[in-house]
């Protein structure tokens, strides 16, 4: 009666009535949550290890552990909420990531806390999945990406706002308040949730789940993120023989769904340019947006020889303008088909690389924060767009799945982005310790970082436009 109604306010002017603002604004905190559950932790790190009295390597699995669980769980997530409803799932995430918060500022020693945050993390993990999966059930079809656009602006607040928040709760009481913090939000949101998301029905088809699949999936996944994060920049014989039991895993997973009745990812669901195209896309994207992340901080306090202060304020120009652009780029998908807003939104990004490439070095920080605000609106442009085409037609009974997908792509293009474009950042600058690297060095490799960037922006772009050309001519064969 909702989604009716919903659809009712958007013709008559509308984008929605009031249950679907409210529903909507539920989603918006689902995808704030997941992201500040990320960003918040990193700031408590040295805390954490003082306080637990152990090493940085042991207490940087308070933050791995969340990454890990939601990127193995997020496509599970999608798939177990089309199947027992995206209502009841989302709302069981919701109450589980609160739950989990609680436990994350309770515990009494260091390994309950990394449990604590794996749990927290599942609970993102089916945040992350079901908010995008809900957005079709939740605004009209022409509004699509203004919704997107906006989860796109939450997501980028909740990493923007975390290492400030955290740090003024750590001044003001202690590292459990980073996590007690989230309780409210999370109570909160339930209650949103609750009172206002459509109840709609399971709409999974074909019966049981696939847990041979799943558990194949999880295994892979597993060995692939630990296989790109475990060792750092020292990377030996563990990290290969994992990325060999994940590319075996592949092998296994996929012979696995090409014969169970009900799949967990149906493989023919590949066949479509689209979504094939867009995931690795998506995939692509996020590497090169990881590279900001993890060169940046090297390139601001090595070449540049700013303080831990100025590298923290220029480093929060890339979040601020992403939130300041998300909902404007959503209303542009509106407004353009959202397979050409794919494909500016990608020149942008390429222009803002290769700026960084060059500029930086003759206008320093101004030249640094002209790349990124060149950059980051390409980003939630392609962002808003992408998600927008991918979710603006996947049939009910696939959409969490198919919202996971999107979100598991992320994930590991993020994943890749931190290990394999570190890797060649400390190959290019000549070092493996960037905090001892000559300032020169550090410069010359953040601009070889920064054009094989651009390079692979651009190789997005050929696979937008050959997703555009093939569903162009796909169309014409049906007229």
């Amino acid at each position: 009666m909702q989604s009716n109604a919903v659809e009712r306010g958007a013709t008559t002017g509308q984008a929605f009535d009031d249950s679907g603002r409210w529903a909507l604004i539920s989603l918006a905190l689902s995808m704030l949550l997941s992201s500040l559950g990320i960003s918040i932790a990193n700031v408590a790190l040295p805390s954490l290890a003082e306080a637990f009295d152990t090493s940085f390597q042991r207490v940087q699995w308070v933050v791995l552990a969340y990454l890990l669980t939601v990127t193995i769980t997020i496509v599970t997530a999608g798939r177990l909420g089309d199947l027992i409803g995206h209502r009841r799932m989302l709302i069981g995430g919701i109450s589980l990531f609160a739950l989990a918060s609680g436990l994350c500022g309770a515990v009494s020693s260091l390994w309950l806390l990394i449990a604590a945050r794996a749990l927290q993390g599942l609970g993102a993990a089916v945040l992350m999945a079901l908010s995008i999966a809900f957005v079709r059930d939740t605004v009209a079809k022409d509004r699509t990406g203004s919704a997107m656009g906006l989860l796109g602006t939450m997501s980028a607040i909740g990493t923007a706002l975390g290492p400030s928040l955290g740090g003024v709760l750590l001044a003001a009481a202690s590292w459990r308040a980073i996590f007690l913090v989230m309780v409210p939000l999370g109570v909160l949101n339930l209650l949103l949730a609750s009172r206002f998301l459509p109840a709609g029905k399971p709409t999974g088809k074909g019966g049981g789940f696939d847990s041979l699949g799943t558990l194949l999936l999880g295994l892979t996944l597993a060995a692939y993120a630990l296989a790109t994060t475990v060792g750092g920049a020292h990377m030996g014989w563990p990290n290969v023989a994992l990325l060999v039991v994940a590319l075996l895993g592949v092998g296994l997973f996929v012979m696995v769904e090409a014969r169970v009745a009900s799949p967990l990812i149906q493989l023919s669901a590949f066949r479509d340019a689209s979504l094939s195209g867009s995931l690795v896309m998506n995939a692509l994207v996020s590497t090169i947006m990881m590279v900001t992340f993890v060169v940046g901080p090297f390139y601001l306090a090595r070449a540049l020889g700013l303080n831990a202060a100025l590298v923290g304020m220029a480093m929060s120009v890339g979040p601020v303008i992403s939130a300041l652009t998300g909902i404007p780029a959503g209303r542009i998908v509106d407004r353009l088909s959202a397979s050409l807003v794919v494909i500016i939104g990608l020149a942008l990004m390429t222009a803002g690389a290769f700026v960084l490439v060059v500029v930086p070095t003759s206008f320093g920080v101004a030249g640094y924060v002209a790349g990124i605000a060149i950059l980051t609106p390409g980003y939630q442009l392609f962002q808003a767009a992408n998600n927008t085409a991918v979710m603006m037609d996947v049939s009910p009974d696939r959409r969490g799945v198919v919202s996971g997908m999107l979100s598991l792509s992320r994930n590991l293009g993020l994943i890749t982005g931190a290990s394999v474009m570190g890797a060649l950042f400390a190959f290019a600058s000549g070092t493996v310790d960037g905090s001892t690297a000559h300032p020169e060095t550090v410069a010359a490799g953040m601009r070889v970082t920064f054009a094989v960037a651009g390079m692979l922006i651009l190789a997005a772009t050929v696979v937008a436009l050959l997703v555009r050309g093939s569903v162009a001519n796909a169309a014409t064969v049906k007229e």
